[in-house]
């Protein structure tokens, strides 16, 4: 039995937290509340009332309260706020075990970090955006239950979310079986065996770069059949492309070059394609699997020609082309002895890490080998993580030279 949602669920639910200028740890915390129970009565103060019965959140020094100093910590080492205590109570009743866990690490963890420590947290900052301005004394009531409303929006698209792409895994699962168990028994040729027919839309690209299926094929909700290239895992390019002379075509153009009489448009960006019939669609996956060469780029940055060999000793990379580049050249540099402050502006600094970078994506390579002094790459590198680009770089391990990926995310 939870005894949290009992006392959520009782016919005169109450729950207290702080008065004054409020942020998203109680504001999500109050709405998480409410989406077990809109009914809920939540008040807040300064000082939680005497022999008060009601849920105390964010204040107070229990339970869902973390300003305490034996506030506890996850074993990862991301303190919890009052967030993440409730949500730790609550979480599974919503989503179950094991997607709670994972809310808890994609949602819950950055809030209750930026309420702890300040860490940059956008959501965080549009909820702040919600308490009145410094001159406005009309108190704070009303613009907290206004954030409170749209966080509790933001959870239930949140949560459907979750459980929709929980459900879009299973159904994954249930047609890659079927469609091996198809190419298996003959009934679906070799050749065709990278090319998976869905019988309706389901979300499964990111499952499907883990296997050597290349393209879906789906039928269109403005009718006909849409087909979608896969991309590899940790790239941004295609396992197989569409060939170059389709992409930005449609209708007669498109249906001319590709000799699919039912071909409607191909996306200049490579994403897309959409014929009349099944039976086309096919055709196009076929012939793009039999035009598409795949020759992968590895870009490196500098001067580092030792590293090319080993490179190309990275499993998958064996024929890859390496791109040299030259590293990025730091601006000029206004010296105070031997300390040295950039000569530019915030907003030119990002434009030229912004304009090399896109130097660097020009060639669509699988990774990026960074070697170089931290001035020159460190802008690079973090700006090539924030886009989930494979960075490379050496190390000496055992006295030995390795090529060693840096993880990808911001």
């Amino acid at each position: 039995m939870n005894v949290l949602l009992s006392q959520i669920m009782e016919p005169q639910a109450a729950a207290f937290t702080h008065g004054g200028k409020f942020h998203a740890d109680d504001v999500f915390s109050a709405a998480l509340l409410r989406y077990f129970n809109p009914d809920i009565t939540i008040e807040r103060g300064n000082r939680v009332p005497e022999e008060y019965e009601g849920i105390v959140f964010d204040i107070g020094r229990g339970r869902y309260d973390h300003h305490q100093r034996d506030s506890r910590i996850r074993e990862n080492g991301v303190p919890y706020a009052a967030f993440g205590l409730l949500w730790e109570g609550l979480g599974a009743e919503i989503l179950g075990e094991e997607l709670a866990l994972k809310f808890d690490e994609d949602f819950v963890q950055p809030l209750d970090l930026n309420d702890n420590t300040g860490e940059k947290n956008e959501l965080a900052t549009m909820i702040g955006h919600f308490n009145p301005v410094w001159d406005d004394h009309r108190g704070s009531d009303e613009g907290f239950f206004q954030a409170v409303q749209v966080a509790g929006m933001i959870l239930k698209n949140k949560f459907d979310r979750y459980l929709g792409k929980a459900r879009a895994d299973q159904q994954t699962e249930v047609i890659l079986a079927e469609h091996e168990k198809a190419v298996h028994s003959g009934n679906i040729a070799p050749e065709d065996a990278r090319i998976l027919v869905l019988p309706d839309f389901v979300p499964c690209q990111k499952r499907l770069e883990e296997t050597d299926i290349a393209f879906i094929v789906f039928p269109s909700n403005r009718g006909g059949y849409c087909i979608q290239p896969l991309k590899k895992k940790q790239s941004m390019n295609y396992k197989c492309s569409f060939p170059e002379e389709w992409l930005g075509l449609e209708n007669e153009e498109l249906a001319a070059a590709s000799g699919l009489q039912s071909a409607t448009f191909c996306h200049k960006g490579g994403f897309l394609m959409s014929v009349g019939d099944l039976e086309d669609a096919v055709k196009a996956c076929r012939i793009s699997l039999l035009q598409y060469k795949d020759q992968p780029v590895i870009v490196k940055l500098g001067e580092d020609s030792g590293a090319d060999e080993l490179l190309l000793q990275i499993p998958g990379m064996e024929n890859a082309q390496v791109v040299p580049m030259p590293l990025f050249s730091a601006p000029e540099l206004e010296m105070q002895g031997n300390y040295g402050e950039i000569v530019m502006e915030k907003p030119q600094w990002k434009q030229l890490v912004k304009e090399y970078v896109r130097e660097i994506l020009r060639f669509r390579p699988e990774a990026v080998f960074v070697n170089g002094e931290l001035l020159e790459t460190y802008p690079v590198v973090h700006a090539l993580r924030k886009k989930h680009i494979p960075v490379l770089t050496i190390s000496k391990q055992n006295g030995k030279s390795v090529i060693v990926r840096i993880p990808a995310g911001s």
